[in-house]
């Protein structure tokens, strides 16, 4: 049997357009010449395809399955077209990206110079906020977020660029003034900082050496949505925090920050993209979230 895959495209435009006349205006094809091919099409594959009335079209159950594989191919289709607009054309534009504050001063922000530098037809828009935007609303190509488990973003793409880890941290000298905690128990008696606090109260989920869980409620000295404000307070001896361990590296091998009660850590978190859809995008974006993937290593940091 001759197959025409066009007809098997027409008939998804048709399907998901909800009829011949709103098909036939997208395709730019007229619309009996459209109905004319999808019941040539359904003779030769001798089943009904779709029922027609005189106010709307259905599905019939052959035409549910035949339905899945059209459009398969026309994503497909369409795949192989970007995929070659991606080889032949160079990325230009600009790509619009929200990140957060910490991961712009200690992982993109050192990634940005190289990236621009290979490909100096793109310029970056980056907005470095801890505030959650919505792409779509907001006319974002790329929101970049630091989470400890997924969350549901609905119609959104979320692309995992690696994982980042978390260090409960505080200075020798607040360690010796409080006494260093050997227990769970003994947190209690140790001042804290945090990035937030409700009512005044804030709570930590900690993970011991065997996967336990345990959750600290504390009630900090001092807040600040921005973590390296948080860190020179850490610094002072002002509280205990958890900081990323890629933000205390230096201070930990120099001493001047420990870990408090080793062993037990935040859960691990992912740093993640999220970005309205991976159809349609335009270069200059897909170049921007290759490099990201290619270039965030497993601690949050660049390479």
């Amino acid at each position: 049997m001759q197959q025409d895959l066009n007809d098997m495209l027409f008939f998804a435009e048709v399907v998901d357009r909800g009829g011949f006349a709103a098909a036939g205006r997208a395709l730019n094809i007229p619309k009996s010449r459209l109905s004319r091919r999808i019941a040539e099409l359904e003779d030769r594959l001798g089943v009904r395809l779709l029922q027609r009335t005189t106010r709307r079209l259905s599905l019939t159950e052959a035409g549910e399955i035949y339905h899945r594989h059209c459009v398969a191919l026309r994503e497909e289709a369409q795949a192989a077209d970007e995929a070659l607009a991606r080889v032949r054309s160079e990325p230009s534009g600009t790509v619009r990206v929200t990140c957060p504050v910490t991961l712009a001063q200690f992982t993109v922000g050192p990634l940005l110079p190289r990236f621009l530098a290979e490909h100096p037809l793109v310029r970056v828009d980056m907005q470095v906020s801890n505030r959650v935007v919505d792409p779509v609303q907001e006319g974002i190509d790329v929101a970049l977020r630091v989470r400890s488990m997924l969350d549901d973003s609905g119609s959104l793409v979320v692309k995992k660029l690696g994982p980042t880890h978390g260090l409960l941290v505080a200075s020798p000298q607040l360690l010796q003034r409080v006494g260093s905690p050997k227990e769970l128990g003994d947190l209690a008696r140790v001042p804290t900082v945090a990035m937030s606090a409700a009512d005044g109260a804030a709570r930590w989920r900690l993970v011991g050496p065997r996967g336990e869980a345990f959750e600290l409620d504390h009630r900090p000295a001092f807040t600040a949505d921005d973590l390296l404000t948080l860190k020179f307070a850490v610094l002072q001896g002002t509280g205990m925090c958890v900081l990323p361990d890629y933000m205390c590296a230096d201070e930990l091998r120099h001493g001047e920050l420990v870990p408090v009660l080793p062993g037990w850590e935040p859960p691990t978190a992912q740093v993640l993209a999220v970005f309205p859809s991976r159809r349609g995008m335009v270069p200059a974006v897909r170049r921007f979230l290759d490099f990201l993937g290619q270039n965030v290593t497993g601690e949050g940091s660049p390479r």
